[in-house]
């Protein structure tokens, strides 16, 4: 949005899709649209499965993991294992399913919730960390932010985000955390936010998980 405010001309794309699997979906923005966070127009080889393998119905609600068909690579180097659990087959059809799990809409669009190996168990629900993650980085204090689990007693496991502050700002926990319930379901909302000054990403841009997880339990004494 705010390079659309330099150029109000051009449209943005934004395009979905893995190393393994290319043309999960799409977005488009421009100056007087309004485009939904993680939220791509469904690419035409693509398809969404529950976990029998069934396809999730728009408008469920049901999460579902992206597959999809066409040219797809044979296979990952020499190692078998990993190819037969991203490369598989379903009702005859050989899909590159990279493990991203996502909602369906009404409209046909898809919602993305993340990864399923980030996925965080609390209490018997499933956590996605990207959609956390997007709540705490709306509010106003916040610069960046990354959702991990990490383990707890009464929870199995604690829905925790490690946040990085705007420069100048005051930090109020139970502000942050009404905040991300305002949008999100109460066991979503994160059981600890933690503050760190240390970059979150790596120097490609993606999100470090295994740095931010080693930080946070050593900073909640769980190391």
């Amino acid at each position: 949005a705010g390079l659309l405010g330099h150029i109000p001309q051009v449209v943005l794309m934004d395009s979905f899709g893995a190393s393994e699997a290319l043309g999960f979906g799409s977005s488009a923005m421009t100056k007087d649209g309004e485009v939904r966070t993680a939220t791509f127009q469904i690419g035409p080889r693509c398809k969404v499965f529950d976990e029998e393998e069934n396809l999730v119905e728009p408008g469920s609600g049901m999460a579902g993991i992206i597959a999809i068909g066409g040219p797809i690579p044979l296979g990952y180097y020499k190692d078998p294992e990993k190819t037969a659990k991203t490369f598989r087959t379903i009702a005859g059809q050989r899909y590159s399913i990279p493990g991203d799990w996502c909602t369906v809409e009404a409209d046909g669009a898809m919602t993305l919730l993340g990864r399923g190996s980030a996925c965080i168990n609390t209490a018997g629900e499933k956590v996605y960390p990207e959609e956390v993650e997007e709540a705490l980085k709306t509010h106003p204090i916040i610069e960046d932010a990354l959702v991990v689990g990490v383990p707890d007693d009464k929870w199995g496991q604690a829905v925790t985000g490690v946040v990085v502050l705007a420069s100048g700002v005051t930090f109020d926990e139970d502000d942050v955390r009404r905040h991300v319930r305002a949008s999100l379901a109460g066991y979503k909302t994160p059981k600890h936010i933690l503050l760190t000054q240390v970059p979150l990403r790596a120097s490609n841009g993606k999100a470090d998980y295994k740095t931010v997880t080693e930080f946070a339990r050593r900073d909640l004494g769980l190391a």
